[in-house]
């Protein structure tokens, strides 16, 4: 069945096909973490995007119910990290000058207790800067490919520095298209659920358990803003809830995009309809626009 646009959407809808930008607390993992959202909110499933160890905080967006389906879509863009380099020895003088060299394409092999093989890959690192330096220690701001290790990172600028280092405290500041302007709490959570399901006897700002709970758990289309989209008639839509690709002919409007690259489907009223890859010409008259990924209706 096709969605309502996601204005429109009941609670029951938002919590079913939603997601958090959730400020992750330090001590659980990222799992446990979802876990406990799939128990709050009352779904089968829950997911988290990017995981994070368990001494790590900041940003990781949480999928709820149907949502987990669009996960892929939230390792398409980079991520930002704000890093304490805990240097084995005072900084030396060229500091700022040796962490600007690890600016672009980096080898790194995953760390022995990862969930990846251990085979030497290359990340990019789009920009490091050092923020701040007192003592043995540098704070840094990494923003970096996805699948980019920040603690071999921290290993790899001591060899480089001389001094040897480790990384101390990691925050992620932003893992696309989310960032740290609008982190909830699992209080934050917890208090919307209360003041929707009655369970509170105070209020929320402005007195609306509806606006509490969206200003929380956006609709899952929130995850998918950074991708190329494709909306197409309502028509095309029920064939692809079936299984059919995107053709030509259903295609409304696309935004631009190369081919084999991932792009969302969305109904003329904002809803999403699936993931898949960009395959042809969307002004052609015939022929498969999108290849099916994941069906999100």
């Amino acid at each position: 069945m096709l969605r309502d646009a996601p204005a429109d959407r009941d609670p029951d809808d938002v919590l079913e096909f939603g997601v958090v930008n959730l400020d992750k607390p330090p001590g659980p993992s990222a799992h446990q973490v979802s876990a406990w959202i799939r128990d709050m909110v009352g779904v089968e499933k829950a997911a988290h995007a990017g995981t994070l160890d368990p001494k790590v905080t900041g940003c990781l967006p949480v999928l709820t119910g149907a949502a987990t389906r669009l996960a892929p879509a939230l390792l398409e863009g980079p991520k930002e990290y704000v890093a304490v380099l805990e240097l084995h020895a005072d900084p030396p003088a060229n500091l700022h000058s040796v962490v600007e060299e690890f600016e672009g394409p980096t080898y790194q092999k995953p760390p022995r207790k990862s969930a990846v093989a251990r085979r030497l890959r290359v990340r990019e690192i789009h920009d490091l800067d050092v923020l701040e330096v007192s003592e043995r220690q540098a704070l840094l701001r990494i923003r970096c490919e996805s699948g980019t290790y920040v603690r071999k990172l921290c290993h790899d600028l001591g060899r480089a520095l001389g001094t040897g280092a480790h990384m101390g405290h990691l925050r992620r500041t932003a893992t696309t298209p989310f960032d740290d302007a609008t982190l909830s709490t699992l209080h934050d959570l917890a208090d919307a659920l209360a003041w929707l399901r009655d369970e509170d006897d105070t209020s929320p700002p402005g007195g609306d358990p509806e606006a509490a709970l969206r200003d929380v758990l956006a609709p899952a289309e929130r995850a998918l803003e950074h991708i190329p989209s494709v909306t197409i008639a309502p028509s095309a839509a029920e064939q692809v809830a079936e299984g059919a690709p995107v053709y030509a002919p259903g295609v409304i409007d696309a935004d631009d995009a190369e081919r084999d690259q991932l792009v969302a489907c969305y109904t003329p009223n904002g809803a999403a309809v699936c993931l898949g890859r960009f395959a042809g010409d969307p002004d052609a008259d015939s022929g498969t626009v999108v290849d099916l990924e994941r069906v999100l209706v």
